[in-house]
C-alpha cells in the first residue's frame, strides 16, 4: 500500500485541500490499490471489432467487486457516472490497465471523450499500434497534450503494440500530471534524483513527472523505499486515484447532483441545489457512502440538511456520498406566544416575531416525540430550527424544551436511575424520553406491586405522565425481573424466601434454573442452603412468566470453619467436637443432608466417623451446630498473603476467604522449573498446600503457574506434548487438562499441531488447562496510535480490528518497540495475545527481487540474485502460500521469469508472493 518516502522538496501548485483530496494512497504510484479503468477489453490493432461494455452502471452490476473490496466506494462512484465501463457484467479490478484503457479514462475524467467523432477515419503510423476502438481516443490525447508525441512515436518504444502495452507506475505519472495541466512542474524537477531507492530504473524521461507527482503528495514509495518505476497499474487502483482527484477540479460530472438534503421520506431524497429541487428514489441498490471514509454506510448515515453528493438516472440514487455532515440549521430560542394561520409567534421584551410554518414542520416535546401544535402551552420555553442553505430560511422544527407535559405513552424502558428517580423511556415512535418519579409513583407488573429496585431495562411498558412526573408504570412484558431475600425453603418445583419484612413468599422454578455461588465451580441446587434462620441471601431472577430462571447467593449466613482440629466424635449421636486455631471448641451435629466429602470420594454417614479420628483437620461449614458440609483436609487452596522467614510460616487466603497460617513446605513445585524453593514463591501467587499424612506439614506446595509456550511435538497416542518457553523447554501430559480455544470450545489434542502457541495454566508441574492461541496474519490495513487500535486483512480477504492499548509487544529483525506507532501500513505481521492479555505483534521480513523458476522437487522458489556475491536466492514455499497481483489469486506456476516479486516469510518460509 503506501510507503514510507518523503520528499524534502515543499508541495508545488496544490493547495493541501486538493492535494489529499486527490491522493491520500492514490494511483498505483503509491502502491495502493486505488483505481480507475476502462471496462473495455482491448482488441486487437488489425480488427475494427468495438469492445462490449457495459453502460453507465453501479459496482453491485459488476460481479468481481465484492461487498467491502478497499475500492468498491470509488468503482460505484464512478460507474454511476458512467466513467467507468465493465466487461460482460465484470469489472476485472485486479487486471493490469493497458495503455490505450489509461487514455480513455483519463480523457474521460477530463469530460473530453465526446470531442472524439467515432465515425471520423483516423490514421496513425503502422508501426504505432493502438486498437481500432481507441485509435480516435488517442489521437485526440496527442491534440490535448496528454501524450507526447516526440516520446511515444519514438521507434525505441514501438517494438511492442503501443496500445496493448500494460501502463507501468512511471507512465501513469506523467499521464497524471499532464491531464492536471502541471507539466512545468514536472520540466522544473526533471533534473533532481526521486530519492527512491531504485531511482537507477527510472526512466530519464519520466524523473521530473514522479518528481512533480511526489512534490504534489500524489505519490509515495513501496515497501524499501522503492518506487518500482516499471510495475504494472491495476484497474481499481486507476478508478480510486481519478475518483479521489475530482475533489481538484470544478468539472460538474453526468448524472451527478451536489447539495443539501432538504427532505428524506418515503423512499425518497430531494436535494437542494442553487434554489433548484431535484428528487431521487432511493432504492435497494443505493450504495451510500461518505467523504471522510472509504467504507460502505447506509441510509441511516443520511442526515437532513446536510451536504450530499447524489448520482443517478432514471430518478433512481445509484450512489449517495455525505460531503459534510454537518447540518444546515440554525436554532432560535424563547417563548411560545401562539399559532395562527400558518404563523408561529414568539414572545420577546420587544414585541412577538412571527416565523412562517406549515406541514412539513415537525412539533417535538421535550424528549423528542411528535406533539400536536395545539398542545403547547403559552408561555412555554421552544426552540426553532430553520434551514439557512436558502433565502426563505424555512423552519422546520419547533421543540418544547420546558413546559407542562401531560400524555400517555407506550414504549420500553431504556434506562433506570434509582439514585436520581428518573425513566428513559423509548416510545413506540422509537424517541427517548426522561421522566421523574416520585414516592406516589405506582409500578406495577399483572396483579403484583413492585419496588422501583424491580424494574428491568428492556422491559415493555405503558406509562402515565402528569404534571411532568411519572404517575404510573405497567410493565406489560418483561423481560426479567429480581427479588431478593433469604432461602427459607428449596424443592425441586419451588423455592421459599423470606422477604425483608419479614414474609414469605412462594415462586416456581423455571424448566432448568441457573444456580450462582462465589466460590464455587459449576454449583448445584443442593449447595444452596436453605434454613428458616440462617439460610443463604438469595437474588431471585424471574422471567416473564414469572418464573424462577436464577438463584444467586448474594452473601452467606453460614459460619466457614477452613482448618479444624477434631477432639472426638460420637458416632451414635453424630456429634463433632473440633477446636479452632485459638483453641476455641466447636460443637457440630451432622444430619442425613451434610454434604461429606474425603479426598475426592464422598464418605457415607454411617461410616465417616473412620475419619475423624482424635487430631484430623478437617473443614466445616454450618449455622449454628447445623452443619452443612464437612471435609476432612488433605490440602489448602488459596493465595499467599504473607511469606515470614523468620518464623518459617506462610499465611494462605483460602477461596472461601479463611486465612490458615502453614509452616514452610518440604518442596516446592513450579512449572519448568527445577529445585524450587520457598524463595521462588511470591505474595500474591495461587497455590496449593498439600498436606503430609499426620496433616501437620506441608508436603508439596504447587504454584498456580500462567504461561505462554509453543509446541515442538505432540505424542497424541500417550496424551503427549512438548513445549518450549522462554526460560526452556519440557514434556507435559494433557490427559487430566481442559483443552479449548479463545472462544472457549472443547478442543482434543489432535487440534493442536506443532508451532501453535499454547497458554498453559499448571498447578505445579501438572497442566490444569492448554488453550490454543489464535494467530492473525496478514497486512495492516490501518492504524489508530491514539485509540490504540489497528486493523489487518489476512489471506482470505478478511479484515478485523484489534485493540492493543498501551500493552503491545512490536518484534522485528532488529528490534522490539513498545509503540504502535513504529508499525506502518502495508506491513505484514503476525498477531497473537500473549498469556497477560498484552498483544504481540511481530513484523514479518519482506524481499524484492526478480522471479527465476519454481522448483517443484523441493518446492522452493528461486529468484535472480542481487548480486555476484548474493547467497540469499533460493526459499522454501509454504504448503497455503498466498500468492497474488492486486486481488487476483495466482498460482506459482503462473509466475513468469523476470517478474518483480515481493516476498514476505515467516521463520524462513515464504508464506506471501506479492507480484508487482
Amino acid at each position: 500500500m503506501y510507503g514510507n518516502h518523503k520528499s524534502g522538496r515543499p508541495a508545488r501548485g496544490y493547495s493541501s485541500k486538493a492535494v489529499s483530496a486527490i491522493l491520500a494512497g492514490a494511483i498505483a504510484l503509491s502502491g495502493a490499490s486505488a483505481v480507475y479503468a476502462d471496462g473495455a477489453t482491448a482488441v486487437a490493432a488489425t480488427t475494427s471489432t468495438t469492445p462490449a461494455t457495459t453502460g453507465t452502471a453501479t459496482a453491485s452490476a459488476f460481479s468481481d467487486v465484492k461487498s467491502g473490496l478497499w475500492a468498491e466506494k470509488h468503482i460505484y462512484k464512478l460507474a454511476a457516472q458512467g466513467i467507468v465501463i465493465g466487461n460482460n457484467g465484470n469489472f476485472r479490478p485486479s487486471d493490469p490497465v493497458t495503455q490505450q484503457e489509461a487514455v480513455l479514462m483519463a480523457l474521460r475524467f477530463m469530460k473530453l471523450q465526446n470531442m472524439v467523432d467515432k465515425d471520423a477515419q483516423v490514421a496513425l503510423p503502422t508501426d504505432f499500434k493502438v486498437s481500432n476502438y481507441y485509435k480516435a481516443y488517442v489521437v485526440l490525447a496527442f491534440q490535448q497534450k496528454l501524450l507526447d508525441k516526440t516520446l511515444e512515436m519514438d521507434p525505441s518504444n514501438l517494438k511492442t503494440s503501443w496500445g496493448e502495452r500494460k501502463a507501468t507506475r512511471e507512465w501513469i505519472a506523467e499521464v497524471l500530471i499532464r491531464a492536471l495541466g502541471k507539466g512545468a512542474a514536472a520540466v522544473a524537477v526533471a533534473n533532481e534524483p526521486t530519492g527512491f531507492a531504485d531511482d537507477a530504473k527510472v526512466s530519464a524521461n519520466k524523473r521530473g513527472y514522479i518528481n512533480a507527482a511526489v512534490d504534489l503528495g500524489l505519490a509515495n514509495g513501496l515497501d524499501g523505499n522503492r518506487f518500482d518505476p516499471q510495475g504494472v497499474v491495476t484497474r481499481a487502483q486507476l478508478a480510486t486515484f481519478l475518483s479521489r482527484a475530482q475533489a481538484h477540479n470544478t468539472l460538474v460530472y453526468d448524472n451527478t447532483t451536489t447539495g443539501t438534503v432538504s427532505e428524506l421520506k418515503d423512499g425518497k431524497i430531494t436535494i437542494y441545489d442553487n434554489g433548484k429541487l431535484s428528487t431521487f428514489n432511493l432504492v435497494s441498490s443505493t450504495a451510500y457512502f461518505s467523504s471522510a471514509s472509504e467504507i460502505k454506510g447506509s441510509l441511516s448515515d443520511i442526515k437532513p440538511y446536510t451536504k450530499v453528493m447524489v448520482i443517478g438516472t432514471n430518478s433512481n440514487a445509484a450512489y449517495v456520498e455525505v460531503i459534510d455532515p454537518k447540518q444546515q440549521v440554525e436554532s432560535i430560542q424563547g417563548s411560545f406566544a401562539m399559532i395562527t394561520n400558518n404563523k408561529l409567534f414568539m414572545k420577546t421584551a420587544d414585541g412577538y416575531p412571527e416565523y412562517v410554518i406549515d406541514a412539513a414542520t415537525s412539533f417535538l416535546d421535550v424528549n423528542g416525540a411528535k406533539i400536536e401544535p395545539s398542545s403547547i402551552a403559552p408561555d412555554s420555553l421552544i426552540k426553532l430550527l430553520r434551514e439557512t442553505y436558502t433565502s426563505s430560511r424555512k423552519v422546520v422544527s419547533v421543540q418544547v424544551t420546558s413546559g407542562v407535559i401531560n400524555k400517555n405513552g407506550t414504549g420500553t424502558m431504556k434506562s433506570i436511575d434509582l439514585n436520581g428517580k428518573s425513566i428513559t423511556f423509548k416510545n413506540a415512535a422509537g424517541v427517548e424520553e426522561t421522566f421523574k418519579w416520585n414516592d406516589s409513583t405506582i409500578f406495577r407488573y399483572q396483579n403484583v406491586i413492585l419496588g422501583a429496585a424491580e424494574l428491568k431495562v428492556g422491559s415493555a411498558v405503558k406509562y402515565t405522565i402528569t404534571n411532568n412526573l411519572i404517575q404510573s408504570v405497567e410493565v406489560t412484558e418483561s423481560v426479567e425481573r429480581t427479588l431478593q431475600g433469604t432461602l427459607y425453603e428449596l424443592s425441586s418445583s419451588s423455592v421459599v424466601y423470606k422477604k425483608s419484612d419479614g414474609t414469605k413468599e412462594v415462586k416456581l422454578l423455571g424448566a432448568a434454573p441457573v444456580i450462582v455461588i462465589p466460590g464455587i465451580t459449576n454449583p448445584l441446587a443442593s449447595d444452596l442452603i436453605a434454613d428458616a434462620v440462617g439460610g443463604d441471601n438469595i437474588r431471585l431472577t424471574l422471567n416473564s412468566s414469572d418464573q424462577v430462571t436464577k438463584i444467586e447467593v448474594t452473601s452467606r449466613q453460614i459460619e466457614l470453619f477452613a482448618s479444624l482440629t477434631v477432639v472426638s466424635y460420637n458416632v451414635k449421636n453424630k456429634l463433632l467436637t473440633a477446636l479452632d486455631s485459638s483453641n476455641k471448641a466447636h460443637l457440630f451435629t451432622l444430619d442425613d443432608k451434610t454434604k461429606l466429602t474425603n479426598e475426592g470420594t464422598v464418605p457415607t454417614l454411617a461410616n465417616i466417623g473412620n475419619f475423624l479420628t482424635e487430631g484430623r483437620k478437617v473443614a466445616v461449614s454450618a449455622i449454628g451446630q447445623r452443619t452443612f458440609s464437612l471435609e476432612v483436609v488433605t490440602k489448602y487452596e488459596g493465595t499467599v498473603t504473607s511469606i515470614n522467614t523468620a518464623t518459617q510460616k506462610i499465611v494462605v487466603k483460602t477461596n472461601e476467604g479463611q486465612s490458615i497460617t502453614l509452616p514452610f513446605p518440604i518442596s516446592v513445585d513450579i512449572f519448568g522449573r527445577t529445585n524450587a524453593t520457598i524463595a521462588d514463591v511470591a505474595v500474591g501467587n495461587t497455590v496449593s498446600a498439600v498436606l503430609a499424612g499426620n496433616q501437620e506439614v506441608i508436603s508439596v506446595l504447587r504454584v498456580k503457574a500462567i504461561q505462554q509456550v509453543v509446541v515442538t511435538f505432540l505424542d497424541t497416542a500417550n496424551n503427549r506434548m512438548n513445549v518450549k518457553w522462554a526460560g526452556g523447554t519440557g514434556n507435559i501430559y494433557t490427559s487430566g487438562a481442559v483443552l479449548n480455544n479463545e472462544a472457549g470450545e472443547t478442543l482434543k489434542l489432535t487440534d493442536f499441531k506443532v508451532g501453535d502457541y499454547v497458554n498453559l495454566v499448571s498447578i505445579g508441574s501438572s497442566p490444569v488447562s492448554l488453550q490454543l492461541v489464535k494467530l492473525t496474519t496478514g497486512q495492516v490495513l490501518s492504524l489508530d496510535t491514539t485509540g490504540g487500535t489497528l486493523t489487518v486483512k489476512n489471506f482470505a480477504g478478511t479484515t478485523q480490528s484489534f485493540l492493543s492499548g498501551n500493552n503491545v509487544k512490536i518484534i522485528r529483525a532488529s528490534g522490539t518497540s513498545t509503540s504502535l506507532s513504529s508499525l506502518a501500513v502495508s506491513e505484514r505481521v503476525e498477531l497473537r495475545k500473549e498469556a497477560d492479555g498484552s498483544t504481540i505483534i511481530r513484523v514479518l521480513p519482506m524481499l524484492s527481487r526478480y522471479y527465476s523458476r519454481y522448483e517443484s522437487l523441493s518446492n522452493q522458489v528461486v529468484v535472480k540474485r542481487d548480486s555476484i556475491n548474493d547467497e540469499n536466492y533460493r526459499f522454501q514455499l509454504a504448503s497455503n502460500a498466498y500468492i497474488h497481483q492486486g486481488d487476483t489469486t495466482l498460482t506459482v506456476q503462473s509466475l513468469k521469469e523476470n517478474d518483480n516479486i515481493t516476498v514476505y516469510f515467516n521463520n524462513d518460509v515464504i508464506i506471501e508472493i506479492v507480484k508487482q
